[in-house]
């Protein structure tokens, strides 16, 4: 089996279906050729950085799981800070997973609210983690603020307010299903605006 036609990410109940036996597989393991990212999922060596690969790790195994705070703000360009981990979300009752190619902080959101703002975010060989929308990780770091600082809150609801087309009223629409962070929020958007 030539090995390059092998899939980037995969797993062991993934075998049969790559065509592979368990110990020929073991063997492109032995030799470096995939590298373990969580348990039972493999990556091709050099695929992709770790911080992906670890989310590839977790949205396989958590389809759930959402990128949010710190991370999202940075993908979604509303703060100049760069994570040193990844923050990602899943519902109130559900195991985090262990990903060993780069750090996790796992923060645990109400189920009821959990699907507010959530889109998905592309990651390599087509797959996706999910992604709260900028609106939403603002009304996030309102709500948590008491772990996140206000500095970083509030340059986040500036940059977000440059931004054409968003939309003060959209924001607090969405923070109604969000009763503690919405005063906050309120308050903030009539000192700014």
């Amino acid at each position: 089996m030539d090995a390059a036609l092998l899939p980037d990410l995969l797993r062991y109940k993934d075998l049969a279906d790559a065509g592979l036996t368990r110990r020929e597989f073991d063997r492109l393991i032995d030799t470096k050729e995939y590298e373990r990212i969580a348990p039972g999922q493999f990556l091709r060596a050099g695929a992709t950085d770790d911080t992906t690969a670890a989310w590839m790790a977790i949205a396989a195994k958590r389809p759930q799981a959402t990128l949010c705070l710190l991370t999202a703000l940075s993908i979604h360009d509303l703060t100049d800070e760069i994570p040193t981990l990844s923050n990602i979300a899943i519902p109130r009752g559900m195991k985090p997973l262990t990903a060993w190619s780069a750090p996790i902080s796992w923060h645990h959101f109400g189920a009821a609210t959990f699907d507010i703002g959530r889109t998905n975010y592309a990651l390599p060989g087509g797959r996706t983690i999910g992604l709260y929308s900028g609106e939403r990780t603002i009304i996030d770091l309102f709500r948590l603020s008491h772990e996140w600082g206000s500095d970083l809150t509030i340059d986040a609801l500036k940059r977000w307010l440059r931004v054409k087309g968003n939309s003060p009223s959209q924001l607090l629409t969405i923070a109604k299903s969000f009763p503690k962070a919405r005063p906050a929020l309120q308050n903030a958007l009539e000192i700014l605006l």
